[in-house]
């Protein structure tokens, strides 16, 4: 099964990812993880990312596309894959289907991870990391026994940038603007399938493996 997984930040995409792509037996492929692989191992593609991302620029949809298309010609991805955090926009979509064409292949679904904005804020303004030994906590799912003081190393716990309540609006703005769009695009090609990413992880995960066995996942 090849399939993408879109939704907005704090949905629970690279939690669900794991679980997903290990019930379907296929890759999990982000695009954090191409770029790593690119850039570490020094490829030409790595190299001119790299050179974007030093100067603190947006690297291309080209170069992104273009490692993208290397790794799903990998032998692992022969079979299926899951695609986590691409396509963001609905040009990089539409180039990803014109990729998959190439290779004779296409999408099976698209599957949405549901969650409303009020969610999104409550999930990641609560995270507080420590600065010791870099763990991740919450005030409300997973508070520590002594408040702003980890439990594992004792140290100092901090609320990331990312994490405060002004910088998540504006990353729903952006992603409203950017990469909700994708909903439509995928709707009107019937590859689309929505999961309320509401509730525990596990639940969610059983929505989801249960909408895709009506695709034969």
């Amino acid at each position: 099964m090849r399939l993408v997984l879109v939704g907005p930040p704090g949905a629970g995409k690279g939690t669900q990812a794991e679980f997903i792509a290990a019930h379907l037996a296929v890759p999990k492929i982000s695009t954090g993880d191409i770029f790593r692989a690119n850039v570490s191992q020094g490829t030409p593609l790595g190299v001119e990312a790299k050179r974007y991302m030093d100067a603190g620029q947006l690297v291309p949809d080209e170069v992104t596309i273009n490692m993208v298309r290397d790794r799903l010609a990998e032998p692992d991805a022969s079979d299926g894959f899951l695609l986590d955090g691409f396509p963001r926009t609905v040009p990089q979509a539409s180039a990803l289907d014109k990729l998959l064409a190439d290779l004779g292949t296409a999408l099976d679904i698209v599957m949405e991870l549901v969650v409303d904005d009020d969610e999104v804020i409550r999930r990641l303004s609560g995270r507080r990391t420590c600065r010791g030994c870099g763990k991740i906590w919450h005030v409300e799912f997973d508070p520590t026994s002594k408040e702003n003081i980890c439990d594992r190393c004792g140290s100092e716990l901090f609320q990331r940038d990312d994490d405060k309540a002004e910088t998540i609006a504006n990353r729903l703005v952006e992603y409203a603007d950017k990469t909700a769009p994708l909903v439509d695009f995928y709707g009107a090609q019937g590859k689309l399938v929505g999961i309320d990413a509401t509730g525990p992880v596990e639940d969610v995960t059983v929505r989801a493996i249960d909408a895709l066995r009506s695709y034969g996942g």
